[in-house]
């Protein structure tokens, strides 16, 4: 008979229980289910409501089945339907009476609330520190090419000269808001959902307070129909896991980009490419091109739970079973991603001189040769509409701003002197960007140092 099977007096039908079951993908939280259930005996014990030799006999046979699980020697039951069912069968199984006496003042309700808020906890951590990881391979790389000048874009056309290093770091920027999204998020959820019951609490003189302290968490769930009934806290880290697959397939865009010909301003290793089956000549960016790909696999995960949690009235329903898969499928794939990610990074061989090469094309100190006869003088507008001349010239002619004679410029604008030939040198338009972020040496120093001592923190 079902634990649950009081008042049933007939088997539930074998395709029923298969369809309900969740033993095949909630097993994951054995370790957070027998952790809250440690917890709550010690303070069902603490209260009264057990006896210390129940409490004894609770912890030591929960104790045995999480070494028996981990060593491979359990094979949990579909009939029994989750994770804390078969724990909870097992335990009786092992230590008789005491273990009947374990689900008092809980339900599943609460209980899989706890033993969810607590992975999710969990796993947020790890993909934290693997996000470290990358911008601390970031930081590597734009040391190294501080002075390495590339073109900046937009709209994907040739804009203004930056460096690799700032371009990085532009990355590096964008992965440290999604660190510290997810510590919001992972403090946003550290109430502690154990005690709300099936959504009333309990006539049982608990101490919602201790096990909330036992297991980590600030505070209890100040509502015990909140408390099992939302997973705000699971749609929050969807987005925020959302928002950095976003991140990382805009990154995973350019790297497919800059290895192609028609860029060449990497070289990704041979250990993050791969080959035709049919052209030799071929080594392609599959790495980079699947998590682009798996990016739309975890805004599905949100989408999903979302449409799942939308039109449930309070408090717990049983769609809210379909709030894990969506979870777990989308944390196994930023978790596959983020260190695939940085070993591309970290191995991929820079190409300065293509890099020059393509900034050396396409007008990008125009600006600063604007800049120039604006700091001589011309109003900005004015001397907008004077470059604009001289980059329409340039075009015709197939010539650059700074391979036209002074003559020619000035034939523009007398304003014009020698001084201009070192105003147009890209790498003097690059050094001259001093402004605050932007990627002059000294500037882009002060960022990666701001990341390093950022990602140094929260090693720490």
């Amino acid at each position: 008979m079902k634990l649950w099977g009081g008042r049933f007096s007939k088997e539930t039908d074998s395709l029923a229980n298969d369809f309900q079951s969740s033993i095949a993908f909630d097993q994951r939280l054995y370790r957070e289910d027998i952790q809250g259930s440690v917890a709550h005996a010690e303070m069902l014990a603490a209260q009264g409501v057990i006896s210390q030799e129940d409490k004894a006999a609770i912890q030591a046979g929960l104790a045995g089945i999480l070494a028996d699980i981990e060593a491979g020697k359990v094979e949990f039951s579909p009939a029994n339907e989750d994770i804390h069912m078969n724990i909870e069968a097992l335990l009786t199984q092992r230590i008789g009476g005491a273990g009947k006496r374990l689900h008092t003042a809980r339900s599943r309700n609460d209980q899989v609330a706890l033993d969810f808020r607590m992975y999710v906890r969990k796993e947020i951590g790890t993909v934290i520190g693997q996000l470290l990881e990358l911008e601390a391979v970031l930081c590597r790389r734009a040391r190294e090419h501080r002075e390495t000048v590339m073109p900046g874009y937009t709209h994907l056309q040739r804009a203004q000269p930056v460096s690799f290093a700032q371009h990085l770091m532009a990355y590096a920027a964008q992965f440290r808001r999604d660190v510290t999204r997810l510590e919001d998020c992972q403090k946003r959820l550290n109430e502690c959902p154990l005690g709300a019951g099936a959504l009333a609490g309990t006539t049982y003189p608990i101490d919602r307070f201790q096990t909330a302290a036992a297991l980590g968490f600030d505070r209890p769930c100040g509502n015990s129909m909140d408390g099992v009934s939302d997973r705000d806290y699971a749609l929050e880290l969807l987005s925020d896991l959302s928002i950095l697959m976003m991140h990382l397939s805009r990154f995973a865009e350019e790297i497919i980009l800059w290895c192609s010909w028609e860029f060449k301003f990497i070289e990704l290793d041979e250990a993050y490419s791969t080959g035709s089956s049919i052209m030799p000549q071929k080594k392609n960016p599959d790495m980079a091109e699947l998590i682009r790909g798996k990016t739309g696999r975890v805004f599905g995960d949100l989408m999903g739970l979302l449409t799942v949690m939308k039109g449930l009235p309070l408090a717990y329903n049983k769609d809210m079973q379909e709030d894990k898969e969506p979870v777990f499928d989308a944390l196994d794939t930023v978790t596959m991603c983020l260190p695939v990610f940085a070993g591309m990074a970290d191995t991929m061989t820079v190409l300065p001189e293509n890099m020059r090469k393509a900034a050396g094309r396409g007008f990008i100190n125009a600006t600063d040769c604007a800049d120039y006869l604006t700091k001589k003088g011309m109003p900005f507008r004015d001397a907008y509409t004077a470059v604009g001349r001289l980059v329409a010239g340039c075009a015709a002619q197939g010539k650059t701003l700074e391979e036209l004679t002074l003559e020619e410029l000035q034939a523009v604008s007398s304003l014009f002197g020698e001084d201009v030939y070192e105003a147009l040198k890209l790498e003097n338009c690059m050094a001259l960007r001093r402004s605050f972020g932007g990627p002059a040496i000294e500037e882009t120093t002060r960022q990666i140092q701001e990341i390093e001592a950022f990602v140094a923190e929260r090693r720490a």
